[in-house]
């Protein structure tokens, strides 16, 4: 186990354990970013793109406009406009004009999208076998420590 001090190669201690809290969350993120990056480079897909075809799943075939999308992505910072437009130009996604409201797009999960998803959840066990480290217990505890402190 290496500590956040090792991590960053710092020669001395943090100024207070919230300092330490942030950074080993930094670190933690950049470790789970690139752990999923990895995972998604067999498919051809990044996180975001990963991120709207679930989202888009879990519309269950309702079409989500992209300032929907945008509202449920993890990463907020994401164009999900360009994000869409890769997706359709890999026939995993397709939109259409709303026919409610010209100005918006509506846009749906392909079935090839749906394939992609179902090939993807297939191999997620082995994924998920990297937080091993962790008892459900642990895992359990973390879950509602992480969201006690986004409040």
């Amino acid at each position: 186990m290496t500590t956040a001090q090792e991590e960053i190669q710092q020669s001395k201690g943090f100024q207070s354990e919230w300092h330490k809290l942030r950074v080993n969350l930094l670190i933690t993120n950049g470790w789970l970013k690139n752990l999923i990056k990895d995972f998604l480079d067999e498919y051809d897909i990044t996180q975001q793109q990963f991120n709207i075809l679930r989202i888009l799943r879990g519309a269950k075939g309702e079409p989500l406009s992209t300032n929907d999308l945008s509202d449920r992505m993890i990463d907020k910072m994401s164009d999900a406009s360009r994000i869409v437009d890769r997706l359709i130009s890999k026939n995993l996604v397709r939109k259409n004009p709303c026919p409610h409201d010209g100005r918006k797009i509506q846009v749906f999960i392909t079935d090839e999208g749906e394939s992609l998803l179902s090939t993807i959840d297939a191999e997620m066990d082995a994924f998920d076998a990297k937080f091993d480290a962790l008892s459900i217990e642990e895992a359990s505890t973390l879950n509602q420590l992480l969201e006690k402190l986004r409040g």
